[in-house]
């Protein structure tokens, strides 16, 4: 009897293991590998449920001002994201992006994404914005950072990592139509959409840094100056002091850790600045699949972004 649990016990293990391995994808531009235990669809349709609630119990904000520059900016960052997945193998992921740009009127100090591009921004972000020469800049860095976490898959790793943990067996052997409400009741927790409604739960350390790299590059790629970045972060670090709730803060790591990385990182994020520079040296004398990619990157000009624009 103890023999054939024990063979029970290591067959589970061994499937688990088997799902796990086949079960890992690849992060755009990083090319970090992760788990992703849940399909693409699953978290959309999930995603898409807890998205459309939100958005139906907030004040959207009337300012067009505000709405037109969200919008100008995403879009930028959107046809960046899209032309760099072409260019770089990643076309399929084309297919779970359906890009939505809205603004919430809210003192909160805050903007997220949910997977599928569900881009908000909170009113109170873009006061602290402004509106100076930079502005766009700085929109564009922080819009960026909240849009690889959609980008790199973050909500489908954590929500993998939290079936592992919490629900085990029971989730990863039930069927799709069976989990769905387990499922978006894990991401519910996830993303925060329930009794604080936008605020979301953090991520972890590592995707937080992942997420500051790939929007660097990608509002790069879109035209945007990287080096404003350090200034956006900069600003929010001083509104803890004015007495602006910020939720980006409490839930991002340390400002002077963060602001550290992102200097660390702007010499490579500066080559994809309007395609300007080489590729940067590589020990695989060129060969990697990250080199060719920044080199294809690279060569995605701001006129480009414009030229995918005018043709959508």
């Amino acid at each position: 009897m103890n023999m054939k649990k024990l063979s029970m016990a290591l067959t589970t293990l061994f499937g688990i293991g088997l799902l796990i391995f086949n079960s890992c994808g690849t992060v755009p531009i990083t090319d970090r590998r992760q788990l992703n235990l849940v399909s693409d669809g699953e978290i959309l349709a999930a995603s898409a449920t807890q998205y459309r609630q939100f958005i139906n119990k907030s004040q959207l904000s009337h300012n067009s001002t505000y709405n037109n520059k969200v919008t100008q900016v995403g879009r930028r960052l959107a046809a960046a994201t899209n032309i760099y997945l072409k260019q770089n193998g990643y076309e399929s992921m084309l297919s779970t992006l359906s890009w939505e740009f809205n603004v919430v009127d809210s003192k909160q100090v805050n903007a997220f994404c949910m997977p599928g591009g569900k881009i908000v921004v909170y009113t109170g972000l873009l006061n602290l914005v402004g509106n100076g020469a930079h502005s766009d800049d700085e929109l564009a860095a922080v819009m960026g950072h909240e849009l690889s976490h959609a980008l790199a898959k973050h909500a489908n790793e954590r929500i993998s990592n939290q079936m592992l943990m919490q629900a085990g067996g029971q989730l990863l052997g039930a069927t799709v139509g069976s989990r769905s409400g387990m499922l978006s009741g894990i991401l519910n927790q996830a993303y925060g959409l329930g009794a604080q409604v936008g605020v979301l739960l953090p991520f972890g350390r590592k995707q937080e840094y992942e997420a500051d790299k790939m929007g660097l590059v990608l509002m790069a790629i879109a035209g945007y100056d990287p080096r404003y970045a350090v200034n956006f972060w900069q600003k929010m670090a001083q509104s803890k002091g004015g007495g602006q709730q910020s939720e980006l803060l409490s839930t991002h790591p340390s400002d002077a850790n963060r602001i550290k990385a992102i200097e660390a990182y702007l010499p490579t994020a500066l080559q994809y600045y309007k395609g300007q520079g080489s590729a940067p040296a590589s020990s695989n004398s060129g060969s990697s699949s990250q080199s060719r990619r920044q080199s294809n990157a690279r060569s995605v000009r701001a006129n480009d972004v414009a030229n995918y624009l005018n043709n959508r």
